[in-house]
């Protein structure tokens, strides 16, 4: 048997972490592995190389991915993906595991459709942690933690000079970032992309807190909030409440980076592991995921569609611990 691994749509911590683990997976049941640079560009090109044991070293505590990653325009349409099934076919790879989110897993999944002789399952690489089938994806940890670790840091600030901040972090479509990090950090307020939280309860928070005596505030926002992005709220806020020292700390793709947490070495670790079993044991078409401490297989259908749902409980504790 011959596989290959890729990484797709934006890096995340831990991606390493897995493909070393496919890679070490694959090699120790004497099947040939080979890595693809830049995702499904790198097929369209014939962008290949092979990987050994030695190639997968002193890796897995790195963030990124050694295989880059790309977005690629052409795979999206039937041309493209062609010249992708070529390059497999002409390498004789036999199954392909793919690590990313949303874009990836639909890739692949119009891929299998085109070509039902391939066989592919996937790996949930994304910070978002918005895929059905798994409790969390790779790199969700670790982006959780370096969100808290900025908080605690400019919270220094706004208690120094009695300022409110408000720090976006990333989630267009989903607030899983935002939510749990607001209560690891411990802030005034959180707005996410799936609630209808207006502005006008924002300000009634925040003078609500400031009748308490709290004299600085930190305020998460999801940057696919309804109200708006953490520029807007500030807008709004400056007008409403002038009293108010108000910042705004846009954290963006710096919660991509950073050497993944042992948790997210362990779980990738798992997953890439789980991969290459699946593939010897005739899985296709699924993702691979923990969901209470075992792995699961999900089809790709599903986890695209069915996105994780927020939990609810988790936004009532926020709002109870921000009094």
């Amino acid at each position: 048997m011959k596989i290959a691994v890729l990484t797709s749509g934006g890096d995340s911590p831990g991606m390493n972490a897995a493909i070393r683990a496919v890679v070490r997976t694959a090699i120790y049941h004497d099947v040939e592995v080979m890595g693809i640079m830049r995702g499904y560009q790198g097929l369209i090109d014939d962008d290949l190389i092979s990987l050994e044991a030695k190639d997968v070293a002193n890796i897995i505590q790195k963030g990124g991915t050694i295989l880059k990653s790309a977005r690629c325009q052409e795979f999206m349409s039937v041309e493209g993906r062609k010249k992708a099934y070529d390059t497999l076919k002409r390498k004789g790879i036999d199954a392909l595991v793919v690590i990313g989110g949303d874009g990836t897993f639909t890739g692949a999944n119009v891929l299998l459709k085109e070509f039902p002789d391939l066989r592919i399952v996937g790996l949930p690489g994304t910070i978002d942690n918005d895929l059905y089938g798994t409790d969390f994806t790779i790199g969700y940890d670790t982006a959780l933690n370096t969100v808290v670790e900025a908080i605690d840091k400019v919270r220094d600030t706004a208690a120094s000079h009695d300022r409110l901040f408000l720090v976006e972090v990333m989630g267009k479509d989903a607030g899983f970032i935002a939510l749990r990090a607001a209560i690891g950090s411990g802030a005034e307020s959180v707005l996410v992309p799936e609630t209808e939280y207006f502005s006008e309860h924002l300000v009634e928070h925040l003078r609500n807190g400031k009748k308490r005596k709290k004299d600085y505030s930190i305020v998460l926002v999801a940057e696919g909030n309804k109200a708006g992005g953490a520029f807007e709220m500030a807008e709004l806020v400056k007008r409403e409440c002038p009293e108010f020292d108000t910042r705004v700390l846009v954290l963006g793709h710096i919660q991509r980076g950073g050497s993944p947490s042992c948790m997210e070495r362990v779980r990738a670790s798992q997953m890439g592991n789980a991969a290459v079993e699946s593939l010897l044991n005739g899985y296709s078409n699924v993702m691979i995921g923990i969901v209470d401490k075992k792995i699961r297989y999900t089809p790709f259908e599903k986890s695209i569609k069915h996105n994780d749902k927020l939990n609810h409980e988790l936004l009532d504790l926020a709002q109870i611990l921000s009094i």
